[in-house]
């Protein structure tokens, strides 16, 4: 068994790509080695800047032989009158050099079996390699020199060795060699003598290939010089990757500046360090102090320069939204919300003032649901989208929302009002915490679901490459929110009621309703059968929390026999759909009478274990119906009489789940 290396070296990659071309070069090269049949032990993927790196291990020398069976012509045309080969037959046989020895006959067509050998692994590299790397897929890909396949950056450098030896490729323009590059102030002509040797040489070269080990040295490194300081360094995921993948051989700096940005709001300075810095910043007794930490992607011990530059950049910052914080404040926040009459939402959907008048009156409609005290929750949501017009959320739009509950507070609003106007935007992404304070809850429901409905309503509901306004967080956001507070919000009305305030007028509920269904079966699947979650998804919206109380109990639930007898009656009404109400007085044999009592003493307000644990109790009245009664009796009246009491027990199945998706 043998192992293979491709490196292609390139300018400097977006880091946004690099986690996407690790997966897709992972299941291309996977694909390919599936398909043709060569074995593999498993294939590793390496990352960097400046390279893609792929590794497979214990890799076969070659595709394996395999016997194939091949169609000739139709026996008749095969052969001639005399029994002969005719002339079709015998092109058959020497186009696959055959004997006529080799062929058989097999409905009235002629067939042979061939040993197709198999290809060495290098030949199939040299075909496939090129392809599986131009065929990677991300943004803004380019076109350089005169070429016309188009890569993420210009191609510098190939690297393709399998063992020993070279695997001459050529992808777009380069072609390969056993010569890779060090870190940009390292050596650049480095051998690459044998795979297995590839990350320790690079590690010699000063560069770092696994992302993993990269990751893991950044983390510790931040960790190191954050105790030094007796403080704590903090970082969202996020920046952990995009750090990762902008440096090949990270090293920790520690900076400080003026403590007098501090005064400033918190959120302010750290997203100016995170976000537009790439900075992670430093706590201590939980509080943000005057320094930060940067990763170079230096190799050396002078940092003299360095601090100095990041402590430019960052003053004009920092400077900028202090003056920024400054200007803002000279007036309440209230103030701000006439300015968004100036600014659009959404075309045909009004400016943001109007969208803000609609998530006042859809959150009073919550509130007085779920009886609480609308005066709060009516105050942040006049101030929710203020800040939009404010300069500091103009030069940061990250920072929406917190610089309006930071306002909010300066201008001296309800703690509620403060914490609401924050909270109203979350969760920020599928894994971040839900509001906790029901202002911050509602508001953020009615928010979001004018996002969604107005992108419906505008006939842009979202598609595989597309998302506007983000409506599928939005969406996750709205039922996370709702469940995570235990809150009986009907969002089906809530729909119809958005869909409603809104300036254009589209008959689109369904739609908006299906795609919550859709994203509330995917955002549970990790927990839950999918089969489950679909079978009792019959108006899951009218109340969520009652709809996963449903899914857990028959997620427990374990009859075989009442699935069997649910469907069963399900097979039987499927070209019967019955109305008529059931007449006890037709009733012929004696299972009728004890089906229909079994049936009627189900209680609709039973919790659903209780429930189901009553279907399964009458289940042998079921069973016995069937077995002494025929339902498709000859007299008409009694036929359509059975048909309604069988009719009568699905309803009781129906109102927990499908059954005919278990």
């Amino acid at each position: 068994m043998s192992k293979y290396l491709l490196e292609i070296g390139t300018e400097e990659l977006p880091y946004k790509f690099i986690p996407s071309a690790i997966e897709q070069l992972k299941i291309g090269f996977e694909n390919f080695l599936n398909i043709n049949k060569i074995k593999f032990d498993k294939v590793r993927v390496f990352a960097t800047p400046r390279r893609l790196a792929v590794i497979v291990d214990e890799i076969s020398a070659k595709s394996p032989d395999e016997e194939k069976i091949i169609k000739g012509p139709i026996k008749k045309v095969a052969y001639d009158e005399t029994g002969a080969l005719s002339k079709a037959g015998l092109g058959f046989l020497n186009k696959n050099g055959l004997k006529p020895e080799d062929i058989y006959i097999e409905n009235d067509y002629i067939y042979a079996k061939i040993l197709v050998k198999g290809k060495s692994v290098v030949e199939l590299l040299q075909e496939n390699v090129p392809l599986i790397v131009t065929k990677l897929q991300g943004s803004h890909f380019m076109r350089w020199g005169y070429n016309d396949d188009k890569f993420s950056r210009p191609i510098r450098w190939i690297v393709s060795i399998l063992d020993r030896d070279e695997v001459k490729i050529k992808i777009i323009d380069k072609e390969s060699s056993i010569f890779s590059r060090g870190h940009r102030f390292a050596q650049q002509k480095i051998v690459i003598g044998d795979p297995a040797d590839y990350v320790e040489t690079m590690r010699n070269a000063c560069v770092i290939v696994d992302q993993n080990e990269r990751k893991q040295i950044i983390i510790d490194k931040a960790n190191k010089e954050a105790q030094k300081l007796g403080a704590v360094v903090k970082y969202s995921d996020d920046l952990l990757d995009e750090v990762t993948f902008i440096t090949e051989y990270p090293v920790a700096v520690v900076c400080e500046f003026d403590e007098k940005y501090l005064q400033i709001p918190e959120e302010v300075t750290v997203t100016v360090m995170a976000v537009h810095q790439r900075y992670f910043a430093l706590y201590k007794d939980n509080k943000l102090i005057n320094k930060f930490i940067t990763m170079t992607n230096y190799i050396g011990d002078e940092f003299d320069n360095i601090k100095a530059g990041n402590v430019r950049v960052i003053k004009a910052r920092l400077d900028d939204a202090v003056f920024f914080f400054n200007e803002d404040t000279k007036k309440p926040l209230c103030d701000y919300v006439e300015d968004l009459k100036g600014m659009t939402f959404q075309k045909g959907m009004g400016s943001v003032y109007d969208k803000t008048q609609r998530i006042i009156k859809l959150s009073k409609a919550i509130s007085e649901d779920l009886g609480v005290n609308s005066s709060t929750v009516e105050r942040t949501a006049l101030l929710c989208k203020a800040d939009l017009a404010t300069s500091l959320v103009f030069e940061f739009t990250e920072l929406q929302g917190f610089i309006g509950s930071d306002y909010a507070k300066v201008a001296k609003e309800d703690d509620r009002v403060v914490l609401g106007i924050k909270e109203h935007y979350f969760p920020i992404n599928a894994e971040s915490e839900t509001a906790k304070a029901i202002e911050g809850q509602i508001v953020g429901i009615a928010d979001k679901l004018d996002n969604i409905c107005a992108v419906f309503a505008d006939g842009k509901k979202p598609t595989g490459s597309s998302d506007p306004l983000g409506v599928r967080r939005a969406a996750l956001g709205v039922m996370r929110t709702v469940l995570d507070a235990g809150l009986n919000v009907n969002l089906k009305k809530y729909i119809a009621q958005t869909l409603e305030l809104l300036p254009v007028k589209k008959d689109c509920a369904n739609e908006v309703e299906e795609f919550f269904v859709q994203r509330l079966i995917i955002m549970l699947s990790d927990k839950y059968p999918k089969n489950i979650l679909e079978a009792c998804a019959n108006n899951p919206l009218v109340n969520l929390n009652d709809y996963i109380e449903k899914v857990k109990a028959v997620a427990a639930f374990n009859c075989p026999q009442l699935l069997e007898s649910a469907n069963r009656v399900i097979r039987i009404l499927k070209d019967y759909p019955s109305v008529c109400p059931v007449n006890p007085t037709l009733f012929k044999e004696h299972a009728e009478n004890v089906l229909f009592e079994a049936v009627n003493s189900i209680n609709m307000n039973f919790k659903y274990n209780a429930y189901l644990e009553a279907l399964e109790a009458i289940n042998p009245a079921v069973e016995k119906f069937f077995d002494d009664v025929l339902v498709m009796d000859k007299d008409e009246n009694v036929k359509k009489n059975r048909l309604a009491l069988v009719s009568l027990l699905k309803q009781k199945y129906d109102y927990i789940a499908d059954f005919s998706k278990l």
